[in-house]
């Protein structure tokens, strides 16, 4: 028996993998892809923007709805612990625009390999191509997990980090949210939250600026009245 099983080897996952294993439990990390880090591999444009530098309350100001909720976390782990964090594993970062936090070397697989190398490190077992079908419960108890295979695997604790349903080609098509409900946890109605900007615009829809590239640009949306809503700008 395991004291941790963790569904899912994105970032969360190895995430969780690292605090369990390095307080001592035995953690055993299943994923149903080929490959762990698949969506964090391409975040950030393939360079991965592991944070953002700027103060708590910045960070806070700019979460859609009520972010006070973050506060809590981050008194366990905030950005500067996972500068810190990153840091430690041999990654040096360079800050860009509006705070973001990159690797110097420009690419996600630099975070990618640096945390499976951390877990494997820490002795966690990986399996990929293992598919989980459903937990294993007695009452209001989780006591592991049973596999597509229809094997049995038993466990003291059972993470859930298989993430949302964005980008399912990565791998993310919404296990986790059948297994939380069954679990007794309340599943509210999902919703996008980072879409593209469609335009009606002649330019946007003759695809002309299609593939371009541009830098220092200022981007702002504008109501029926021409009021300014929200404004950003880029390097």
């Amino acid at each position: 028996m395991y004291d941790v099983i963790v569904i899912g080897g994105g970032s969360a996952g190895l995430m969780a993998c690292v605090a369990a294993a390095e307080h001592g439990a035995s953690v055993l990390l299943l994923d149903k892809g080929d490959q762990l880090g698949r969506k964090l591999g391409i975040s950030g444009g393939g360079r991965c923007n592991v944070t953002n530098a700027k103060e708590t309350d910045e960070l806070i100001r700019h979460i859609p709805g009520n972010g006070r909720f973050l506060y809590s976390s981050f008194q366990n782990l905030d950005n500067q612990g996972i500068m810190r964090f990153f840091e430690n594993l041999g990654i040096a970062l360079k800050e860009e625009d509006n705070g973001r936090m990159f690797p110097v070397t420009d690419k996600a697989k630099t975070v990618v390999d640096a945390l499976v190398g951390k877990i494997v490190s820490l002795g966690v077992e990986i399996r990929t191509k293992e598919p989980v079908k459903e937990l294993i419960q007695n009452g209001q108890h989780v006591q592991g997990v049973k596999l597509l295979s229809g094997k049995t695997i038993l466990g003291r604790s059972v993470i859930i980090a298989t993430g949302g349903k964005s980008v399912p080609q990565t791998g993310s098509t919404g296990d986790g949210y059948p297994w939380a409900e069954a679990a007794g946890h309340t599943i509210t109605e999902l919703y996008p939250t980072e879409v593209p900007i469609v335009s009606g615009e002649s330019w946007i829809q003759s695809k002309e600026l299609q593939g371009l590239s541009l830098r220092d640009i200022g981007l702002s949306v504008l109501d029926a009245k021409g009021k300014t809503v929200i404004s950003h700008r880029g390097i």
